[in-house]
């Protein structure tokens, strides 16, 4: 479904990417993790748009998208659910929503989207005339997930959906993405700190180091790697 080849992505005179390649196959779950600042939120970014890459290609469907601008790329199936949630604040819930389906027109189908939306985060059903800027954080990363999902992708990037969260949201959050790739057939990029998680959710998984890409394999190999459990995984 997505393939990044030999990408190099800058901010400014600074070098953020190196040179990385990695795929996404339909139907999955796959997971990028690393330390802070390895680059990992710049790949997504470099993928939706928002930071494309100086050098390389990126493939949708082995089709070129490094040049689109990131309204087109959300058009054509992609959506990035941000580091930090960055939902409409002062917006309510219902007009969070509203707005994930902004491109969209297929009406009775954006009502059976909502109606999934509120069966999969029923607290947001029960807050939906509130403003997102109310809502906890374990409730705000939900309304994230779900506007992204009213746009009906075909590949969702998530970035660190974990975090600020308790254990417990963290672990109801999890459960709902698995249940998200399973039932609505959504393929997953996530990015991800909490690497013991995200290693348990994924299909495969990439370690990326200072901009670099230095192990890929099927996650449950990596989560028994003796490296990345002393790196990521505090073992």
């Amino acid at each position: 479904m997505l393939e990044l080849n030999s990408i190099s992505t800058f901010y400014g005179n600074i070098q953020a990417l190196h040179d990385i390649s990695l795929r996404v196959e339909e139907g999955e779950i796959i997971t990028l993790i690393g330390a802070n600042g390895a680059g990992k939120s710049t790949t997504l970014m470099s993928i939706s748009g928002i930071a494309p890459p100086r050098t390389g290609e990126i493939l949708f469907k082995g089709k070129p998208i490094h040049e689109l601008s990131a309204n087109k790329i959300v058009g054509l199936g992609i959506c990035q659910v941000p580091e930090g949630r960055h939902i409409f604040p002062d917006l309510t819930v219902a007009e969070n929503l509203d707005m994930g389906a902004f491109l969209r027109s297929d009406k009775k189908q954006i009502e059976k989207d909502l109606t999934y939306i509120y069966d999969l985060f029923p607290i947001l059903q029960k807050r939906r005339n509130q403003p997102g800027g109310n809502l906890s954080g374990g409730e705000q990363q939900m309304l994230a997930i779900s506007r992204a999902l009213m746009a009906r992708p075909q590949l969702l990037l998530l970035d660190e959906p974990s975090m600020g969260l308790a254990p417990l949201v963290t672990k109801q959050i999890f459960d709902i993405i698995k249940k998200i790739n399973r039932e609505h057939n959504t393929t997953i990029f996530l990015v991800e700190q909490n690497a013991n998680l995200a290693l348990k959710v994924a299909d495969r998984g990439y370690v990326l180091e200072t901009g670099r890409i230095t192990l890929h394999d099927k996650a449950s190999t990596l989560l028994s790697n003796e490296d990345v459990q002393k790196a990521y995984l505090g073992i």
